[in-house]
């Protein structure tokens, strides 16, 4: 009795000697002291499964910066079509939330690149269970900033309740306050409004604004 071997087309490619063209993208969390254990773990995994690593990103910065520039630079491979794979040791390392985690796999999926976890899961958005995937992360990014907007507005209220108010107070001026002595020392030194301006960044409306308040504070009586 014969025994038929069925087999994706990755395992026909990898038998014919033809390797998917992978980038490898590592990045610590808070309790990691560097990337090299993801990196020699991913190697591994890509050796294994018919990979060939064209490139390893690691990624040093805390998650919760927005910019991750060794990320972006993966992306920018994939635009070029240098790359039909990222792999990474899990999910987490990859997106920073729902949202962000969606709108990144529907980006690889735009220029044909599969996004593959060390756990063998491979989310290719095209597939059917891709899509599936897909939906369900829409869900769960709807519900998230559903929850977000419910927080933010619990905690405005629970603050208000206690007397917290919000927004700039009558009166306030958080800018001409925070300027008004560099602003009155550069009119001193006899610089002129627009020279004042430009130097510390602001309009020339403003710099006029703090002169003249104090000026009127000098001349008012008492």
């Amino acid at each position: 009795m014969t025994a038929t071997a069925f087999f994706t087309s990755e395992q026909r490619r990898v038998q014919m000697g033809q390797l998917r063209s992978a980038a490898l993208y590592c990045r610590v969390s808070t309790g990691d002291q560097s990337c090299e254990r993801q990196s020699r773990d991913l190697q591994a995994f890509a050796e294994r499964g018919g990979f060939e690593v064209v490139a390893v990103f690691k990624e040093t910065a805390s998650g919760t910066v927005t910019a991750r520039s060794e990320r972006t630079k993966v992306i920018q491979l994939a635009r070029d079509r240098r790359i039909e794979a990222v792999l990474v040791t899990e999910l987490t390392r990859w997106g920073r939330s729902t949202t962000d985690l969606l709108h990144t796999l529907q980006e690889l999926e735009a220029y044909g690149v599969s996004l593959v976890a060390q756990t063998g899961l491979q989310f290719d958005l095209r597939s059917p269970q891709g899509k599936l995937f897909a939906s369900l992360m829409s869900a769960l990014a709807e519900f998230e900033r559903d929850l977000l907007r419910e927080r933010i507005r619990s905690g405005i209220a629970a603050a208000q309740e206690r007397g917290v108010k919000f927004g700039r107070q009558k009166g306030q001026r958080v800018k001409a306050d925070r300027y008004e002595t560099r602003v009155m020392a550069l009119k001193r030194a006899g610089k002129s409004y627009r020279a004042i301006a430009a130097e510390l960044h602001l309009s020339k409306n403003t710099v006029m604004d703090i002169i003249h308040r104090v000026n009127d504070r000098k001349n008012s009586p008492g």
